[in-house]
């Protein structure tokens, strides 16, 4: 078992994982930072349906951010421009614990996907006039 809490230190009392750290890092090793992480520094995991209602919040904090940045919708005069790739990096977090917490290998999950989605789809999209 690979130990990420060895690659954390502490600046101005937050914990940080060095950029290095991230490297080539898989889908196994996100699932185990974040249980490492929830383990160590969290107590425990919020139950299944608590994170769900978290994740539905973090995906519109997405959808609002989207919205502003390439829709029609504009930023309020007080309000604070977010960073997308922090929000898209929050939706995966609570995702991985929501794995994690349900026993779900996102890795296989996510090949397992791909798999049908070439099978099914392999020429769907190709065909669609809509998308010419």
């Amino acid at each position: 078992m690979l130990n990420f809490a060895a690659y954390f230190y502490l600046f101005d009392n937050h914990l940080i994982l060095p950029l290095m750290a991230y490297a080539d890092i898989t889908l196994p090793q996100a699932q185990q930072m974040v249980d490492e992480w929830i383990h160590t520094r969290g107590v425990r995991y919020f139950n299944e349906l608590t994170n769900m209602a978290i994740l539905a919040e973090e995906v519109g904090e997405v959808a609002r951010l989207i919205a502003r940045m390439y829709g029609e919708q504009s930023f309020k005069e007080n309000e604070q421009k977010k960073d997308l790739a922090d929000e898209l990096a929050d939706v995966l977090w609570v995702l991985l614990c929501l794995a994690n917490q349900t026993g779900v290998d996102m890795q296989a999950a996510f090949l397992r996907n791909m798999e049908k989605k070439n099978l099914r789809d392999a020429q769907r999209h190709q065909q669609n006039k809509k998308l010419r």
